[in-house]
C-alpha cells in the first residue's frame, strides 16, 4: 500500500460526504423548482421582467405532484444541509493542502441549497 492509496482511503468518507451532500441539495433543488413552477415562479419571473411562459407546459406535468415535491424539497435541502455541516466540521480538522478541503465546492453547494430553501419558502407561500 503507498502513501497515495492510505490518503484516499483516509479521506474517502469525508469526500463520499460531500458528494451525498451535493446529491441531496441537488434533488431538493429540483424538486422545489418543480413545485414552484405553476405559480411562484412565474410571479417572480414576470416581476423582473423575464418571460415565463416556457413553465406552462412544466406546471402541467408539476402541478397535480406540488405536495409530494414540496415534501421531497424539504426533505432533501434538510438532509443535505446537515450533511454539509458535518462535511465543514469535519474539514476543520483536516491537515493543510489535504483532498479533503474544497471550499468551491462547499460554498456551491451551499449557494444551491440557500437558492433551493428560497424556492421551497416561496412554494409554501404560494400554495
Amino acid at each position: 500500500m503507498t502513501d497515495n492509496s492510505r490518503a484516499d482511503a483516509n479521506t474517502g468518507h469525508k469526500m463520499g460526504s460531500e458528494t451525498g451532500a451535493t446529491l441531496l441539495v441537488a434533488g431538493g433543488l429540483v424538486s422545489a423548482f418543480g413545485a414552484v413552477s405553476c405559480c411562484a415562479l412565474p410571479v417572480v419571473l414576470g416581476s423582473l421582467g423575464l418571460a415565463s411562459a416556457w413553465l406552462g407546459s412544466l406546471a402541467l406535468l408539476a402541478g397535480p405532484h406540488r405536495p409530494a415535491l414540496l415534501a421531497a424539497a424539504v426533505i432533501c435541502l434538510l438532509a443535505g444541509g446537515g450533511m454539509l455541516l458535518r462535511c465543514r466540521r469535519a474539514a476543520t480538522t483536516c491537515v493543510a493542502g489535504a483532498v479533503c478541503r474544497r471550499p468551491m465546492r462547499s460554498a456551491l453547494i451551499a449557494g444551491a441549497l440557500s437558492l433551493g430553501a428560497i424556492l421551497t419558502v416561496l412554494g409554501f407561500v404560494f400554495a
